[in-house]
């Protein structure tokens, strides 16, 4: 196990928990995702963690299918799918680079708070263009850590940069701003259909692009 999956195992016990704060912003994020989805959608949800926004989308497509590196992540997202009685939700314990994920499987490609903790985000967003169907969607959100913050999460940011700086938080965490975030998916061959700041303590970024088809 490396310090990555580690670090994700012990946080799973209270992810939950601690995801309360920034509610807002999660239930704006969903919703401004399912006027994207159709019944007929095929959904890769990367970086699912507990389950709960698969388990909220579940109902509106035919099939989703959630990875995360934590396996304890996928434990109880495995549980929340058997509480809620879905059948078309299959959490796996995977990275988006297992080959057993082929080139232009997906519909929608959801990545929800991942964008600014991977290693190497332009590698990503190659595989994300690889695994969409021609005109796709590729659906985010994520934490703009040089954007507007309350002074309370401006406080713990800087926690987050000591511990990450010290090794005692063993992953990236990338201050980025909108700007940024916009020249990632555009440069990653998608074209942004829509964008939205949306704010409750701190800033996130929200954007739906489509994969471009290639001439």
């Amino acid at each position: 196990m490396d310090k990555s999956e580690e670090f994700w195992d012990k946080a799973s016990k209270n992810y939950d928990k601690t995801e309360e704060r920034f509610e807002y912003i999660h239930n704006k994020s969903r919703e401004n995702t399912k006027k994207y989805l159709k019944d007929s959608s095929i959904v890769l949800d990367y970086g699912c963690g507990t389950g709960t926004t698969s388990c909220e989308f579940a109902s509106q497509v035919k099939e989703i299918h959630a990875i995360d590196i934590a396996s304890k992540m996928i434990e109880i997202a495995k549980e929340k799918a058997v509480v809620s009685k879905f059948e078309n939700v299959n959490f796996v314990k995977a990275d988006i680079f297992d080959k057993r994920y082929k080139k232009e499987s997906f519909d929608v490609i959801l990545a929800f708070n991942m964008l600014h903790t991977v290693p190497n985000p332009q590698n990503v967003m190659k595989r994300i263009d690889e695994l969409l169907k021609p005109e796709g969607l590729f659906i985010s959100v994520t934490p703009c850590l040089r954007g507007k913050m309350s002074f309370l999460v401006s406080v713990q940011i800087l926690l987050v940069r000591i511990l990450c700086k010290t090794r005692i938080i063993p992953i990236p965490i990338r201050r980025l701003k909108s700007s940024e975030l916009d020249e990632l998916i555009t440069n990653g061959n998608f074209q942004t259909i829509e964008t939205e700041e949306i704010y409750k303590g701190a800033s996130s970024y929200f954007v739906a692009a489509k994969k471009i088809r290639k001439t």
